[in-house]
C-alpha cells in the first residue's frame, strides 16, 4: 500500500485524539470523523512502518452509533471530537478506554471497575470558554476556535458546550471592534490589538466575568465597552489582560480591572469558591461534585483523618475533604491559587486547612524529611503527566491508610498505579467520570489501600 490508495476500513476503536482505528491487509490507520462502527471508503494520506493516516472519502455503513453532530462546524472545530457519537456510545468507550488502559500498562488483569458517572446531558455544561479574535477569509472581525492542529479560527460564537451567554459577549465586543476600528492580533506578524475574549460564568450564581487579552495595556474606548457589557445580566467583572509577548500562550502577566469584582463566586456542593480570571476551576461544576463526592466516598474519612492533597489548586478537593477530615494540607505549585485557597478556606470559615507552595515531588519529600510529616489519607489530582516518581516513592513511605488518585489521563494513571501496586497497595475501586462531554477526555478516581 502506498500513499493515494483507496482502503476499505472497519473502525474498530478511537485514538487518544479522537481519531477512528482500523485495519487493512494487517496494517493500522487512523482516520478523521470517524467513529466505532463505521465501514469507510478512505485514501491513505501518509504511511509510516507499522501504520498510516488516511482520510475518509465515503462513509459506506454508518456505524449504529452515528448520530448528526448538532454543531454545524463540529468537524472543522477541533473541540468536539466524538460529536458524531451517541452519548450511551461515548461513555461505552470512555470506560473501556480506562479498563484498557489499566489492563494493558497497569497490568491489572480484572480491574475493579464501577460503572462510569455520565452527565445528564452532554451540552452547556462548560464554564469556561477562550475565544481567539481574528480575521474571516473575507475580512470581517470574527471569534471562535482554533481548527484541530491549527491556529486557523472557525468562526463559532455560540459553541454548544458553552454557556449561551457567550455568544452576547461575543457580539458585544465584535460590534464594538468594528464601531471603532480595533484590529485583531495577528500571529504572523505580531501586529494587532484583541487576542482573546475569556468567559467565565458561574454555574450555581449565574455571575459573568469576561477577560480581555490584548497586545498593548488599553483598549480604545474602554467605557463604551463596559457600557455596553454591563447590559448583560449578570455581569460582575470584566478585565484586561496585557499579553505583547510572541507566544501561543493566552493569558499574560499582567491584569487591570475595568469594571466590577476581579472575580466570580460559583460552588460546588456545599463549599463556596472565588475564581479570578487566573485561577485553574473546573469546567464543569456538575460533574465536578459527581467526582470530588466520589473522591470523598473513597476517602472514608470520619473526622479524625489528617488527609494531604496534592496538585490542589485553588483548593477545591482540599476543602471538600474539609468538611470531614480533621486537617487538610494542600501543596500546588502555582502561588497565585494557594493564594485563592486560603481565601475559599476563610470564605467557607475553614480553620482545618493548610496550603503549602512549591512542587508536590519537592515540598512532600522535604516535609517527610525533615518533619517526620504523616497522613492517614493522601490524594492526588496531578497534571496529563501524572505524578513525578519522588511523589509516588515519599507516599509509599509515609504509608497512609488509602490513596485517592484523581487523573484526567488514564494512561499515566494505569503507570503510577502499578508503581504504587507493587510497593504496598492494592487496587480497590475505580470509576470514571465523564466530564467532558462530544470530546475523548475522561477523568477517572481511584483508591488505593495499604496492604
Amino acid at each position: 500500500m502506498q500513499k493515494d490508495d483507496l482502503i476499505r476500513v472497519t473502525i474498530e476503536d478511537l485514538s487518544s485524539d479522537g481519531l477512528g482505528v482500523g485495519h487493512s491487509d494487517g496494517m493500522a490507520f487512523f482516520i478523521k470523523d470517524t467513529v466505532i462502527g463505521d465501514e469507510v471508503e478512505a485514501k491513505i494520506m501518509k504511511m509510516k512502518k507499522t501504520y498510516g493516516y488516511a482520510r475518509m472519502t465515503k462513509l459506506l455503513v454508518p456505524s449504529p452509533d452515528r448520530i448528526e453532530a448538532c454543531c454545524p462546524v463540529a468537524r472543522q472545530c477541533g473541540g468536539c471530537q466524538i460529536q458524531s457519537m451517541s452519548y450511551p456510545a461515548q461513555l461505552r468507550f470512555k470506560e473501556n478506554k480506562v479498563r484498557n488502559n489499566l489492563m494493558r500498562i497497569g497490568k491489572f488483569e480484572n480491574p475493579p471497575m464501577e460503572p462510569i458517572i455520565g452527565m445528564d446531558t452532554p451540552f452547556r455544561y462548560r464554564n469556561k470558554a477562550q475565544f481567539p479574535i481574528g480575521y474571516s477569509r473575507d475580512g470581517r472581525r470574527i471569534a471562535g476556535f482554533y481548527a484541530g492542529r491549527t491556529h486557523a479560527i472557525i468562526e463559532c460564537e455560540d459553541c454548544l458546550l458553552g454557556a449561551e451567554v457567550n455568544q452576547e459577549i461575543l457580539e458585544t465586543v465584535l460590534s464594538h471592534m468594528e464601531q471603532f476600528q480595533i484590529e485583531p492580533y495577528e500571529e504572523q506578524t505580531g501586529k494587532g490589538l484583541l487576542r482573546h475574549v475569556m468567559t467565565r460564568v458561574g454555574h450555581s450564581t449565574g455571575e459573568i466575568m469576561v477577560c480581555l487579552i490584548v497586545n498593548g495595556t488599553k483598549l480604545p474606548h474602554e467605557e463604551a465597552l463596559i457600557t455596553a457589557l454591563t447590559r448583560i445580566p449578570g455581569m460582575a467583572s470584566i478585565t484586561l489582560n496585557t499579553n505583547t509577548e510572541k507566544t501561543n500562550v493566552i493569558m499574560g502577566r499582567k491584569q487591570r480591572l475595568l469594571w466590577g469584582r476581579p472575580y466570580i463566586e460559583d460552588t460546588i456542593g456545599a463549599v463556596r469558591f472565588r475564581i479570578s480570571s487566573l485561577s485553574f476551576f473546573q469546567v464543569n461544576p456538575l460533574q465536578t461534585e459527581k467526582l470530588y463526592g466520589k473522591a470523598l466516598e473513597y476517602a472514608g474519612l470520619t473526622g479524625e483523618e489528617t488527609v494531604w492533597d496534592l496538585y490542589c489548586g485553588i483548593g477545591t478537593i482540599s476543602l471538600f475533604l474539609a468538611q470531614r477530615a480533621k486537617k487538610v494540607c494542600g501543596v500546588e505549585i502555582v502561588p497565585a491559587a494557594i493564594e485563592d485557597a486560603r481565601k475559599n478556606a476563610a470564605l467557607n470559615g475553614f480553620t482545618n486547612a493548610e496550603f503549602f507552595v512549591g512542587k508536590a515531588e519537592e515540598v512532600l519529600p522535604e516535609k517527610y524529611k525533615t518533619e517526620g510529616i504523616t497522613a492517614d489519607v493522601i490524594v492526588v489530582d496531578p497534571p496529563r503527566k501524572g505524578c513525578e516518581e519522588s511523589v509516588l516513592t515519599t507516599m509509599i513511605q509515609m504509608q497512609p491508610k488509602r490513596i485517592v488518585y484523581v487523573s484526567c489521563d488514564s494512561a499515566t494513571l494505569a503507570r503510577d498505579l502499578k508503581y504504587l501496586c507493587e510497593n504496598g497497595y492494592a487496587l480497590q475501586k475505580c470509576c470514571p467520570v465523564d466530564m467532558f462531554g462530544n470530546s475523548v477526555h475522561v477523568e477517572t478516581v481511584c483508591l488505593l489501600s495499604r496492604k
